[in-house]
């Protein structure tokens, strides 16, 4: 009895007080660092790129070249700091990802100069962030709510220009098109950070995972911001996104079941009622023959076609540059990827892209499949007329996030996160309460 007393004096205390701790010490050890979100904002700095529209006060290239490559060496910096025993999730979309790194050097090497080589190492210092950041993948909403802070908190940046300098904001060399005022984005940026924003909050909401006052306090003004960019791509890539996303969960979600049904209807009576507003915004001053060459994209396209290559470029690309051609944009990430990785890497974004699709229509409807399904549809549509997928970009990072959610949850069996050469450890079995002590009758009294 004196030992029960000098451990609280109550029966079964001490027992309470070591499965308090227990767990305490469990939820500490498998919890996310919030550092983890700081890593995955530099990555996102790192890929909003250094050329884009004029801003109010003019920023060099230079500097803003240094302060997003400088974001990337600090988030591998970081990410090794909080990862120092190198305990790594297997992830079949960065593996592929790694083997990326092979064409895009060989063609780097031999064909390229010190430019491809320095955006070779980019890629390399990208993918081994992610690498090192798939410890704490466990199909959760953890980095979900990253990437909707992270891409807000530009769209915040985006509105106070606009706020500050509406003319340079929305310039006429861009048909009034809204951009970037304080840091250069272009409008297809603005449109496809924002698409990402809706789309996201939308899943969250039907979920119940954020309230519908804190969701319409992000997806108002971020449809408002899309609706400035004049940004078609980002559109259709929403709706479809959603589509999709939402047609996964119609089965299982009265709420899905619900949101669709509205949506259709307020869509179809919006359509009616504003079509000859929805044209003129579709079409943005274009002429059909514009339209249907898509901006001037297929000229080039045709003439990147029928460049005459060596069976060296067919095969490994002319080395990672900065996706135009004759001096033109490409503006579609298969033809950048053949021009600069070749068939290889066309090969190997294409199995990515495939497998990360194909795990998500075999996982069981969930918040976190209805997000990966929306981002991996996102991404194929907007590969058509944007480029990213072979290169550090906010499309690789889209797609990193969908990784991140395919993960098998604790729940149906995930796997732990192993270090080089070591085995993952059997889930340990739970503790078993230590019984209760009987407490003699003459005690009692």
């Amino acid at each position: 009895m004196s030992g029960d007393l000098m451990h609280g004096g109550v029966p079964g205390a001490r027992e309470a007080a070591d499965r308090t701790d227990a767990k305490g010490t469990a939820q500490a050890r498998t919890g996310t660092p919030r550092a983890v979100g700081v890593v995955w904002a530099l990555l996102g700095l790192n890929t909003l790129g250094s050329a884009g529209a004029k801003t109010v006060i003019t920023l060099p290239r230079s500097l803003i070249q240094m302060a997003t490559m400088g974001a990337l060496v600090a988030a591998f910096a970081l990410a090794l700091a909080l990862n120092l025993k190198l305990r790594v999730r297997p992830s079949a979309f960065v593996f592929l990802l790694t083997l990326l790194l092979v064409p895009s050097l060989i063609s780097s090497i031999q064909l390229a100069g010190a430019g491809a080589l320095f955006r070779c190492t980019r890629l390399a210092l990208f993918v081994g962030t992610l690498w090192l950041l798939s410890r704490w993948w466990d199909g959760g909403t953890t980095f979900v709510r990253y990437h909707v802070r992270m891409y807000f908190a530009v769209l915040v940046l985006v509105a106070a220009g606009l706020a500050v300098a509406p003319g340079t904001a929305m310039p006429e060399y861009y048909g009034g098109r809204l951009v970037g005022a304080l840091w250069p984005l272009t409008p297809p940026q603005i449109g496809q950070y924002s698409a990402i924003i809706v789309g996201l909050t939308v899943l969250l909401l039907l979920d119940r995972r954020t309230t519908g006052a804190n969701a319409a306090l992000i997806i108002v003004p971020t449809l408002a911001l899309l609706a400035l960019t004049h940004t078609r791509t980002a559109t259709v890539g929403l709706i479809v996104g959603l589509v999709v996303a939402i047609g996964s969960l119609i089965l299982t979600s009265a709420a899905a079941r619900r949101f669709f049904a509205w949506t259709v209807v307020i869509s179809t009576v919006a359509v009616v009622a504003f079509m000859s507003a929805l044209q003129s915004w579709f079409m943005r001053g274009q002429s059909k023959e514009g339209l249907s060459n898509l901006t001037g994209r297929a000229k080039v396209w045709d003439s990147l076609l029928a460049e005459p290559r060596t069976l060296g470029e067919q095969a490994y690309g002319t080395g990672l540059g900065d996706k135009s051609f004759g001096g033109l944009p490409i503006d579609n990430s298969w033809l950048a990827i053949y021009h600069e990785q070749g068939v290889i890497g066309i090969t190997i974004v294409a199995a990515f892209l495939a497998v990360m699709g194909g795990v998500a229509l075999l996982r069981p409807p969930s918040l976190a499949r209805a997000c990966a399904l929306f981002l991996i549809t996102y991404c194929a549509i907007s590969s058509y007329t944007e480029v990213g997928l072979g290169d550090s970009s906010p499309y690789l990072l889209h797609l990193a996030l969908a990784a991140s959610l395919l993960v098998p949850s604790a729940a149906t069996g995930d796997t732990a996160a192993t270090g080089p050469g070591t085995a993952a450890a059997p889930p340990s079995a739970p503790t078993p309460a230590a019984p209760r002590r009987r407490i003699p009758r003459w005690a009692r009294r």
